[in-house]
């Protein structure tokens, strides 16, 4: 369906948590055609608590002040079921902060009922075929309970933020081959946004030759590891908060790729298992995938070697504890 010049209709994207440090870096991604496309326009439907409301007020008022020829309307509001109302694409960025003195443990319990309402809501009001991406952490626990409280959503609608993961693993091998970002390809995440999940290099290639023959396997499996399940930390310490634009960076990259198609390219997302590699159903968990025609499609048949699968593993521990921990939040 096209309005004149090539224009798309427009479509309504919610962002929730919109006036917070990876809301605000994401609006302009959004708004300037990063995500969605150069011709498709968009209505922003932008969720903040009560608290920030006013400070959401001052992002509102900047988005307008920029005067991006593709968003056709902003909607700012504190009631979920006006901000999904009808969207078609939905990022949970708005979460609870982990503060100093917290451990995972009390991060999924402050933020669970957060994601109850808004997996209510989204089953309410959203689109029907809307496509929804979980940002705030621990984001693959949270997509779990969104989905489970969203029951006429199909579950692959609902995803979780592997990206940056991928991206900061990237980023350390572009820079120790000497070679821009662009030249590696198909590395991708296995498991947990968290310091467990495993950046899988075995498939991927560093301008055209295969990563595992350009790098040794005691970097693999030690600093490279390492350095990409610390960075989040390491970036607090430097910069003295968390990171906000590369995590919103990423998140344009996962919706992107979902929404135009990832032309061949594996790429991570976590979404709820259906049994692939032996992780339990239902359990969202980061595996290589393709994206084709709006479709997020888990590669499979890929061998798993034994450090992999010990990986792989590791990771199942760790989500199913959340989800014990959160079991009475779903509905089950």
């Amino acid at each position: 369906m096209s309005e004149g010049n090539g224009m798309k209709k427009s479509i309504r994207v919610a962002v929730t948590g919109a006036a917070g440090n990876i809301g605000y870096a994401l609006l302009w991604r959004i708004a300037s055609g990063d995500c969605f496309g150069t011709n498709q326009p968009v209505t922003l439907q932008l969720l903040e608590i009560p608290p920030g409301m006013q400070r959401l007020d001052g992002v509102i008022m900047e988005l307008k002040d920029s005067a991006f020829p593709l968003v056709h309307g902003i909607v700012g509001t504190d009631e979920p079921n006006i901000a999904f109302k009808e969207a078609d694409a939905i990022f949970l960025v708005g979460s609870r902060p982990r503060t100093k003195d917290m451990d995972r443990s009390d991060l999924v319990a402050a933020n669970g009922p957060i994601f109850v309402g808004q997996g209510k809501a989204i089953d309410a009001v959203a689109s029907p075929n809307v496509k929804v991406i979980t940002v705030g952490n621990p984001c693959n626990t949270n997509a779990l309970i969104a989905c489970a409280n969203a029951p006429s959503i199909p579950s692959r609608q609902f995803t979780a933020m592997t990206r940056l993961d991928q991206n900061r693993a990237v980023g350390q091998m572009a820079e120790r081959a000497g070679v821009s970002a662009s030249k590696i390809h198909d590395v991708f995440i296995w498991g947990n946004h968290a310091n467990t999940m495993y950046p899988d290099p075995r498939f991927g290639t560093v301008d055209g030759k295969i990563a595992t023959d350009v790098f040794d396997r005691e970097w693999l499996q030690g600093p490279f590891l390492d350095t990409v399940a610390t960075r989040g930390k390491a970036i607090i310490v430097a910069r003295g908060a968390s990171s906000a634009a590369s995590a919103a960076s990423a998140a344009t990259d996962h919706m992107r790729d979902w929404w135009q198609g990832s032309n061949g390219r594996i790429v991570s997302m976590a979404l709820p298992s259906e049994g692939w590699y032996g992780v339990p159903e239902g359990l969202v968990f980061s595996f290589p995938c393709r994206c084709e025609n709006g479709d997020v499609i888990v590669v499979e048949g890929l061998p798993v070697d034994s450090f992999a699968q010990s990986k792989i593993d590791e990771n199942v521990a760790v989500l199913l504890e959340e989800r014990d921990a959160v079991s009475e939040l779903l509905g089950n």
